[in-house]
Parts: structure tokens; sequence; C-alpha cells
């Protein structure tokens, strides 16, 4: 799903129990992280719940599979997951996730600790795209390696 889908799926929403709805609903398609996968190398620091992000790189794109123990964190997951779909690691870079969790009102309605743990995992997530930019892209090489 797009940014501009995202956003306006949560502006069809009514009240914020709606949007929690939502949310775990998103978290709840959120395909579940094979347990062998769950490894403290790919676990994300700063969150309150267990999240696990690994990152993919295709030569062109970055993508990530990501889990938590957590319901409403999966739908946090979720949809930073749908923010970050199909992009460059500059455009990855180049994108305000706090902006949209404004524009979709999750960052006033979410607990400090969660939004603490999902500035987390952008960050983690943004590193990547970092690596990627500066021609590090071991980690793609380390997971396939690692049966991952």
């Amino acid at each position: 799903m797009s940014i501009d889908t995202l956003i306006e799926d949560f502006s069809f929403l009514d009240g914020w129990e709606d949007r929690y709805r939502y949310l775990i609903e998103l978290g709840n398609k959120l395909p579940h992280m094979e347990e062998a996968k769950k490894r403290e190398e790919w676990k994300i620091p700063g969150c309150q719940s267990q999240v696990w992000l690994i990152p993919h790189y295709d030569g062109q794109n970055i993508s990530f599979e990501s889990d938590s123990d957590a319901i409403i964190v999966r739908g946090i997951i979720a949809v930073v997951l749908d923010i970050f779909k199909d992009k460059s690691a500059q455009e990855i870079l180049d994108i305000d996730v706090e902006e949209i969790f404004d524009k979709i009102g999750l960052r006033e309605h979410i607990t400090p600790n969660r939004r603490s743990g999902m500035l987390s995992l952008v960050d983690k997530i943004k590193y990547y795209a970092t690596q990627v930019l500066k021609g590090h892209n071991e980690y793609s090489r380390v997971s396939s390696e690692k049966n991952l």
C-alpha cells in the first residue's frame, strides 16, 4: 500500500478505537517471522516489546522482514514497513516517518514507549539504507549465509 493510501485509510476511520482496530488488523496481516530467525543480532534495541528486523537487499531496493511479540507493535511495524516498501536506499533516507505518523494521527495516540520503539525501528531501517549507499551490503550476504 502506498503512503497516500495509508494516510487515506486512516483518515476514513472515525475514532481512535477504530484506528487501533485497524492497526491490529494490519499487524495480524504481517507475516510471522520464523522462530529460528528471531536472533539477538536482528533484535531492535530501545523497544519495550521484542522486535526483530532483517534487511534484504536485491541490488536496487531494500526490503525488510520484521516481527514483534506485541499486537499493537506488529501493527506499527506493518505501517512502517508499508511506508518503506519498494524504496531505494536514498528514498528511505528521504522519508520523514514522523510527518507521516502525524498525518495519520498515530504519533499522539501511541504511548511514548511505543513511539520510542517505532523510532528505533525507523533508525535501524535508515541505518541499513545508509550502509547500502556506502557500499556496505555484507548484511545481505551474511543473512543468506545463515539460512535466513
